[in-house]
């Protein structure tokens, strides 16, 4: 099977990293999922647009953990990866085509104080939002509060 090698540059992530956790051959694997979009300007004078590219990625392992501890929603990021074709037939005989974006290097663009920054204004939200739940905690303990 053929990979192809994707590069998305100067781009931002849209929400928080997703970490979980999942059965490889060694034990539990790291697996973070993110969104990074990126703006591109096509054309020029008048007739110049600019253009967005959303890319849903996922990373393994110790780049996951690191991509969790690490980056938040609005983070600057060089990714290069690549596009996996699956092709598969599910229980029924359907054919089932999907793509899949695997991180191979993430280049982490923020500065240390602006990461810093941002790390602490997300913890702030969050507690923020802990203090507004009125649930008890107990049950803020299980799960994350959906809010609309």
């Amino acid at each position: 099977m053929a990979f192809v090698r994707v590069e998305q540059r100067n781009a931002h992530l849209a929400g928080t990293v997703r970490l979980d956790w999942v059965n490889g051959r060694d034990g539990k694997v790291a697996r973070a999922s993110f969104s990074a979009i990126s703006n591109t300007y096509r054309g020029s004078g008048e007739q110049r647009e600019e253009e967005a590219t959303a890319i849903q990625w996922t990373a393994w392992g110790r780049q996951a953990e690191n991509a969790a501890a690490f980056l938040g929603k609005g983070s600057h990021v060089n990714i290069v990866g690549h596009l996996r074709n699956n092709h598969y037939q599910d229980a029924e005989g359907a054919d089932v085509y999907g793509l899949s974006f695997t991180v191979d290097e993430i280049d982490y663009l923020d500065s240390k104080a602006d990461a810093q920054a941002r790390r602490e204004r997300q913890a702030f939200i969050a507690e923020m939002d802990a203090a507004d739940d009125p649930r008890p905690a107990a049950i803020k303990a299980q799960r994350p509060t959906a809010k609309a």
